[in-house]
């Protein structure tokens, strides 16, 4: 096992809205800074997503991209992977737009479709803006599409922009139809897998679940053929999943994406915050943050002198 855990910081996300807490950076400026401090406290690469800055509302404005990804480049050296999964009611062509536009070293690529249930927080007493508490009662409908064509259209993409995909995985099922996949050759090993557990319509956060994914991913593609990562969405699964990934030689994925609290009762102030929880977690197992250039690496990306931003 290695002594460096690679860090993902998932910054914004389309998971939640700004009422819930006043942390989420919403605008260009908010989405930057706190990217720069959470590659500060650790985190070697930034998940990328933008908000509308008026209104916090998950969008896939590339203009809003280019200029989080510029000031990022300018400002860090960590691997900058913008989403491929966007947020409710955008298209197949607008969640993939960002890869012939930018050639990013790394994007997401989601292994399957899933109901996507938000709705739950419509239910919290909670200042919601109008759009924000439609958004999230809309879930209650809302089925996450990543159909096999969806998933061919994304790696076609990402395969002529020599762009490395890191493929989540929300449920078992996800890995089956990686391997369907890998026989239609769309994809191909070794490739990256984050397993995501804890959203509301898909595999919940439990160990026997993380080990699971893991050992079935294993006798599917060999141990040896993938690196992978976990997250865990919500409180306390997102400390939870990190520490069981590290005891199985996995890296890990923080961030206000998925988790808006530090401990049971106290929100994170920052993702610098989250990144930093994990790094003290990560230094009890005897391991440290890789560096960008060791992430870089490890995973297999082309490095920040080829993408187009």
């Amino acid at each position: 096992m290695s002594d460096i855990v690679v860090i993902t910081c998932a910054v914004t996300g389309g998971m939640t809205v700004p009422a819930q807490s006043p942390a989420i950076p919403v605008t260009v400026d908010e989405i930057v800074s706190q990217g720069v401090e959470a590659a500060e406290a650790g985190a070697s690469i930034l998940h990328i997503h933008v908000r509308e800055e008026t209104t916090g509302r998950p969008v896939a404005d590339l203009d809003l991209f280019e200029r989080v990804l510029r000031q990022l480049k300018e400002r860090t050296d960590a691997v900058l992977q913008p989403t491929t999964g966007g947020g409710q009611g955008m298209s197949i062509v607008e969640r993939g737009a960002i890869i012939p536009r930018f050639q990013p070293e790394m994007a997401t690529l989601n292994a399957g479709s899933i109901n996507f249930g938000l709705y739950p927080i419509a239910e919290r007493e909670l200042e919601f803006q109008e759009w924000e508490r439609a958004y999230l009662e809309g879930t209650r409908d809302y089925v996450f599409r990543n159909t096999f064509a969806d998933v061919t259209y994304l790696a076609g993409l990402m395969d002529e922009a020599n762009t490395r995909p890191e493929i989540e995985i929300y449920d078992v099922g996800h890995l089956f139809n990686l391997r369907q996949l890998i026989k239609d050759g769309v994809l191909s090993a070794p490739f990256n897998l984050q397993f995501v557990l804890g959203v509301l319509g898909a595999n919940s956060f439990e160990p026997d679940q993380l080990v699971h994914m893991l050992r079935t991913a294993e006798r599917l593609f060999g141990v040896g053929s993938f690196t992978w990562s976990a997250a865990g969405v919500g409180y306390p699964a997102e400390f939870a999943a990190a520490a069981l990934s590290m005891m199985m030689g996995g890296n890990i994925r923080v961030g206000l994406e998925d988790n808006l609290r530090i401990t049971k009762r106290e929100l994170a102030h920052s993702n610098a915050d989250l990144v930093s929880k994990v790094v003290t977690l990560a230094e009890n197992f005897d391991k440290r943050p890789a560096t960008p250039q060791e992430a870089r690496a490890l995973l297999g990306l082309k490095g920040a002198q080829d993408v187009k931003f």
